[in-house]
């Protein structure tokens, strides 16, 4: 959001909109809850952060939206919790009053937009063609929610028109889920995605908070891919690094592939020329995001080491290591090629 009433927004209120939607981006996945009892609304934002996602757009399409806000956020604050279906300045009021950290609408009202811009509160509006993307950008935008997602041509469409608008990002919602999730978010300009099948109006009703808790532990691994890349050996040096390296190859057939600073056998072993981290080696895990990665174990309670931090081209991070070793093994997050 760049400007209010015409006149540009001072440097706080740009950096707290900024932080609430940066915060978005790394949890990646927005819980979309219709709440019919406000007393499930506080076991249920507990069920959501519990599951990993410290998130939740609260719907005004019940009378109980309101409310449910204002628990979430008094009794549950390190969840982020925003209002969705806001279809008034009214409600924009109510939700803010309530604690609402951003605004979700299903459309482009330019006088709801306009209104939150003026209150310094994160709004995306609905928009589904480029006509509605460039009066978002108008009104001082540059994220945007794209809604229906699958109804309205899915990932294809939003590829298609994007490119003229370099600096917009999508928050797909309706219709997103688990097959089609990391389709979304594997493109560089998809904030985050909305989603609800992780809390399904059943399971709020009937109070399986344990179950939305594992389906949101599914939905995170699923949109993190954690997988093995590959094992890193610590040699005392470049020939002694050679030597075990060729031992794979002739084992196992994977081919010997020297580097700057080490040599891989295949994609599988990596064999330092010199020690480094950790006291016999390393483990690389892939991940489909690692800032996305980062931020979930960092609210697990592990750290990193930002040291040891690569930055792609577009200043995301490719590679870091944690903190501490497991079984002397240093742990290495890399980023998955796509």
């Amino acid at each position: 959001m760049k400007q209010r009433n015409g006149t540009k927004m001072n440097k706080y209120e740009v950096k707290q909109m900024n932080a609430v939607l940066e915060q978005l981006s790394k949890i990646g996945i927005v819980p979309v809850i219709k709440i019919d009892d406000v007393d499930k609304a506080v076991p249920l934002a507990k069920a959501l952060k519990q599951g990993g996602l410290p998130c939740a757009e609260v719907t005004f399409r019940t009378a109980q939206g309101e409310e449910a806000i204002r628990r979430i956020a008094k009794e549950v604050p390190d969840v982020l919790v925003g209002a969705g279906t806001v279809l008034t300045t009214e409600q924009v009021d109510r939700a803010i009053d309530a604690g609402a950290k951003f605004i979700v609408s299903p459309g482009l009202n330019p006088k709801v937009v306009a209104y939150c811009v003026e209150k310094g509160i994160p709004v995306t509006p609905g928009c589904a063609n480029p006509s509605d993307v460039e009066q978002a950008i108008q009104l001082g935008l540059d994220v945007v929610k794209f809604f229906p997602a699958e109804q309205a041509g899915g990932i294809n469409y939003i590829k298609a028109i994007a490119a003229p608008y370099v600096n917009m990002k999508f928050m797909p919602t309706g219709g997103v889920n688990a097959s089609n999730l990391n389709s979304y978010l594997e493109f560089d300009k998809i904030l985050c995605c909305g989603g609800s099948w992780m809390v399904k109006a059943d399971l709020i009703d009937e109070g399986r908070f344990d179950e939305i808790t594992a389906l949101c532990q599914e939905a995170v691994r699923n949109m993190l891919g954690f997988e093995l890349a590959h094992i890193g050996i610590n040699a005392e040096n470049e020939e002694e690094a050679l030597k075990a390296a060729k031992m794979f190859e002739a084992l196992f057939g994977f081919a010997v592939k020297p580097g700057n600073s080490s040599i891989f056998a295949d994609k599988y072993v990596e064999v330092m020329k010199t020690p480094y981290l950790g006291k016999n080696g390393h483990i690389a895990i892939a991940a489909n995001s690692v800032d996305r990665a980062v931020a979930y174990l960092e609210r697990q309670g592990f750290a990193f080491n930002p040291d040891t931090a690569k930055k792609d081209a577009k200043g995301k991070t490719a590679a870091i290591y944690l903190k501490d070793e497991i079984a002397g093994f240093a742990i290495h997050l890399v980023q998955k090629k796509k």
